[in-house]
């Protein structure tokens, strides 16, 4: 008699969770690229659903040779930790409870786009070159409340490949970037992505627990 019910109560999360998503993406078309739109929709993806999202990482791993990673069709690629730091981010996402979509925000894409915008020509890191940190950027187009972090992916390839190189993170030690795409305090992200003259591509994003539009952009 219990089994029907939780049946029934699974699938109405799984439409919930889809609802969510499609709710979160449903006002950003107009000012984020389709790659942009994918990051969003494979970050809410892996928030809502982390344990078939841990399928996904299961997908790699028999492509690991020690510390190269040799997918067909794709550079080989160098990693740290090699096989452990995936196996590490499996057992994360299955092992963590589903989170609410983040809903995309203008102003923080804008801000993402900004940092985007003065990497292009090969820089790294979150401080901009003219001294901006990520918050003082989020600031110019709207104002930020509570918690903010922000993530930067180099060389993710596609919007799949830019999420599952953040929740690995691969090389560091505090797993920094996944805490901040796990974290239950945020309910917005902005994203914007580009060409890296020297890592093929880069993605920002800006997560904040809160944020205010500034109507003006």
């Amino acid at each position: 008699m219990i089994q029907p019910r939780l049946t029934a109560i699974s699938a109405l999360a799984s439409l919930l969770a889809v609802f969510n998503i499609a709710c979160a993406e449903d006002s950003a078309a107009a000012y984020l690229s389709p790659l942009e739109q994918d990051v969003v929709k494979e970050l809410n993806l892996a928030r809502t659903d982390p344990k078939r999202y841990g399928d996904f990482l299961s997908e790699m791993r028999p492509y690991f040779r020690g510390n190269y990673l040799a997918r067909p069709g794709e550079a080989i690629r160098v990693t740290q930790e090699g096989l452990a730091a995936v196996d590490e981010a499996i057992s994360f996402l299955r092992s963590t409870a589903p989170l609410p979509a983040l809903k995309a925000s203008r102003g923080l894409s804008l801000a993402a786009k900004t940092h985007v915008k003065d990497q292009q020509s090969g820089a790294v890191g979150h401080t901009g070159s003219d001294g901006s940190q990520p918050w003082d950027r989020m600031n110019r187009y709207g104002t930020w409340q509570g918690e903010v972090a922000e993530n930067i992916s180099y060389g993710g390839n596609t919007a799949r490949g830019v999420i599952i190189q953040l929740i690995v993170d691969d090389g560091v030690s505090s797993r920094g970037h996944r805490v901040n795409m796990f974290n239950p305090a945020y309910r917005f992200v902005g994203v914007g992505c580009g060409i890296h003259a020297r890592l093929g591509d880069l993605c920002v994003m800006e997560f904040s627990a809160g944020y205010i539009e500034n109507d003006r952009y």
